[in-house]
């Protein structure tokens, strides 16, 4: 945990540029998103603040469970945020949903590579103890560890 003690977040070095890093994070996100053997695939993105962020995660057992939400920023190369407290209808209307956490995603130049921080804050003290609980540390870790392979393979 950081200082915000809703707060949860995974870091890893990966040794590839920084440009490299955000091209596979935001371009083959499918292939990292979930720990394995579980996968994501996205329904809808408009990569904008704003702009609907809709995926749909599939387990190995025929679970389904839709995450759809907004990006609150899209910084190129650098960042990307979201949250799950509001979904936009197929009108374009912004409604309430039920917010659990804003997410975000960072890209950093580290030396020789790059410094990737993927983090959730949340709404309350018991949504970030259900996060916890949920395994963020081991299932964001182990997407950190696939996007961490992708970039650094070949």
């Amino acid at each position: 945990m950081t200082d915000n003690a809703r707060e949860l977040s995974v870091t890893r070095f990966i040794a590839a540029p920084p440009a490299k890093v955000w091209q596979v994070m935001t371009d083959r996100q499918e292939e990292w998103w979930c720990p394995k053997p579980w996968y994501a695939k996205i329904d809808k993105q408009d990569r904008r603040a704003g702009g609907v962020c809709e995926m749909t995660f599939y387990g190995p057992d025929g679970e389904v469970q839709p995450q759809n939400g907004i990006y609150l920023a899209w910084d190129e190369g650098r960042r990307f945020i979201t949250t799950d407290a509001v979904t936009v209808t197929g009108s374009g209307d912004f409604m309430p949903a039920g917010p659990f956490m804003i997410g975000y995603w960072e890209v950093a130049p580290e030396g020789d590579g790059t410094r990737y921080t993927a983090g959730g804050r949340h709404w309350t003290d018991e949504a970030c103890k259900q996060h916890e609980e949920m395994g963020f540390i081991e299932g964001w870790g182990a997407c950190a560890d696939q996007l961490k392979a992708l970039c650094e393979e070949g």
